[in-house]
């Protein structure tokens, strides 16, 4: 069982690496022979909490979709965008930097694949009225979607993967890695200022017609926009509060989406279509696979050799977290952070019951969330969701960009998105790897 499972994991890995096969095919077939080969029963692949889909995740994923696609159809989207625009009075460089801002802040609350595919065109709409190249622009919201959903349990996939393994809430991930992108976003504006400052002009003609667009036509629809905020408001204090009220997220998301769907008087069977399932049942399949991994033992093989590597102990695991920061954040870099997060999960669960578990007498989450662990499970989180960022393939985010660039006669080519995207990459890292020693190693002891 335990080179069936490891074939699978592998091979399902490379090929979806390769890009050569869809990667939904991919993980399904993995998925299906995960269970007819019988690493995993049907029973273990469903409901065993360790081996199985992560239904919180797959929910969470599902609702947060339910609402943006229903938001989608007020404007809003393209309402921020060309108010950010006329905001920044038509300079190049003050524009960037607002949608900038825009996409951060709206990636970590919203799925940042989804806030690109709404901004993007509306990005190429105003480089086309200022007579400018988009692709700088289109790059930075790339950068700063990845960013901006590092902050928070549902900005971004692996966020909401670790959040459900190591059972941390939406307050967690404010308290420990919002304070991170914030001084992140702030040197990169900075680094941004200097490279892009002087070098992007445009003249008064094309500022005037910016400044001449009417945002307020954009809004489609005024009543389904303020059901549509209400509804996002009281989700968001739900996550916020989620772990006072005793409700998982996925709870919460259903319950906001349902409601939304409810009053909004959307058509169920439209709005369900625009739900990215290709992605969910991606996912499912990932899941599966992972899960074979675990059983067979490959990924307690994996913990050993980690510990054997960083000598982790019941005090402190610094090496292991510096690692981990960096590890990630190269991995990620070059395949999808997705995938790299579903590994990495079963092997620090595992690396905790090694060298936590006999010394606390605790066991799963109440174990993964000792002090002495969430530096790791932070570390992981900065590195995978930042090393997207490195290569145009790195993260969705970019794939999504590269894409509608590329339908727009703006080819990025790889090399181009890696000039941008490396050098952010490396420095996210180096500042990410220093908050993490000074906020949780360098005072203590």
């Amino acid at each position: 069982m335990f080179w069936t499972a490891t074939a699978i994991f592998v091979c399902a890995y490379a090929v979806i690496v390769s890009e050569k096969i869809n990667k939904t095919k991919v993980a399904l077939f993995g998925a299906a022979l995960t269970l007819a080969l019988k690493v995993l029963s049907q029973h273990d692949a469903l409901h065993d909490i360790d081996l199985g889909v992560d239904w919180n995740v797959i929910f969470l994923l599902i609702s947060m979709m339910l609402i943006v696609s229903i938001m989608t159809k007020t404007g809003v989207f393209q309402y921020v965008a060309v108010k950010a625009a006329k905001l920044g009075r038509g300079e190049p460089f003050a524009i960037m930097a607002i949608f900038a801002l825009v996409t951060a802040v709206a990636s970590a609350f919203l799925d940042n694949v989804t806030t690109v595919l709404l901004l993007a065109p509306v990005t190429l709409l105003v480089a086309k009225e200022l007579e400018i190249d988009p692709v700088p622009y289109l790059i930075t919201e790339a950068l700063a979607s990845n960013i901006g959903g590092t902050a928070t349990l549902i900005g971004d996939p692996p966020n909401i993967m670790i959040a459900s393994k190591a059972g941390l809430d939406f307050m967690d991930f404010l308290v420990h890695l919002t304070p991170a992108i914030i001084v992140i976003m702030a040197a990169w504006m900075l680094v941004w200022k200097v490279l892009f400052g002087r070098r992007l002009r445009v003249g008064e003609v094309q500022k005037a017609r910016i400044l001449a667009m009417n945002e307020g036509a954009l809004i489609k629809d005024r009543v389904l926009l303020a059901k549509s905020l209400a509804v996002l408001a009281l989700t968001i204090l739900g996550f916020m509060l989620h772990g006072f009220l005793g409700y998982e997220p996925a709870t919460v998301a259903l319950l906001g989406a349902s409601t939304l769907l409810l009053i909004s008087g959307a058509d169920p069977q439209q709005v369900l279509e625009e739900v990215e399932w290709p992605t969910i049942f991606f996912f499912m399949g990932l899941f599966i696979i992972i899960g074979g991994t675990v059983k067979a033992g490959l990924i307690e093989y994996f913990s050993q050799k980690v510990i054997a590597l960083t000598h982790p102990t019941k005090d402190s695991m610094l090496v292991l977290s510096m690692v981990m920061v960096w590890f990630s954040g190269i991995a990620s870099a070059i395949v999808d952070n997705i995938p790299f997060v579903a590994t990495m999960n079963p092997l620090l669960a595992e690396l905790a019951d090694k060298v936590l578990g006999p010394s606390t007498g605790l066991s799963g989450q109440a174990l993964y969330t000792h002090p002495t662990m969430l530096p790791v499970w932070w570390s992981l989180a900065l590195g995978a969701c930042l090393g997207g960022n490195g290569t145009a393939i790195g993260a969705s985010a970019n794939v999504i960009v590269v894409g509608l660039s590329e339908k727009a006669g703006n080819h990025i080519s790889f090399a181009r998105f890696l000039k941008y995207g490396a050098p952010v990459t490396l420095g996210t890292i180096v500042i990410s790897m220093a908050y993490i020693y000074l906020r949780y190693y360098a005072f203590t002891g």
